[in-house]
């Protein structure tokens, strides 16, 4: 979340992912609110989540690229009450699997849209969340 000022708050107000050292890089990209995606060098596939090794040919040759952004949404759920404390001024929320244009599918939360609106199908862009660190949490929201 942001402040009056549009800086990122100090005080959490939803979960804040912990960073791993396989993620560390995905994390930086988002400082910069840059979608990057884990790609191995081996097999020439993208992957989620950040790991060690390549989940399809397990090569440790692993490197970030730059990812589109763009999406659709493959399911999608309406959390009518947010399960986290830090989140109780969040809900209503649509929580989805969307398939990435490169091959990769995530769990993201969709904004931009009143939750009971998304759909199966729907097309999605990246947008970002402020955390109270100074990384963003991608989030997407319906395509232009």
């Amino acid at each position: 979340m942001t402040d009056a000022m549009g800086e990122a708050a100090s005080t959490p107000t939803r979960f804040e992912p912990a960073e791993s050292v396989a993620g560390a890089p995905f994390w930086a990209a988002t400082r910069e609110r840059r979608y990057v995606l884990p790609w191995c060098t081996a097999c020439e596939r993208p992957h989620w989540f950040p790991r060690e090794y390549c989940p399809f040919c397990l090569s440790p040759d692993l490197e970030f690229r730059e990812a589109s952004g763009a999406g659709t949404v493959y399911a999608v759920s309406v959390m009518p009450k947010p399960g986290n404390p830090l989140m109780r001024d969040r809900g209503p929320y649509a929580l989805a699997l969307v398939d990435l244009a490169e091959g990769v599918r995530v769990f993201t939360e969709i904004v931009g849209i009143e939750p009971e609106a998304v759909t199966v199908g729907l097309a999605v862009t990246v947008g970002w969340d402020p955390l109270t660190d100074g990384r963003h949490l991608p989030v997407f929201a319906p395509a232009p």
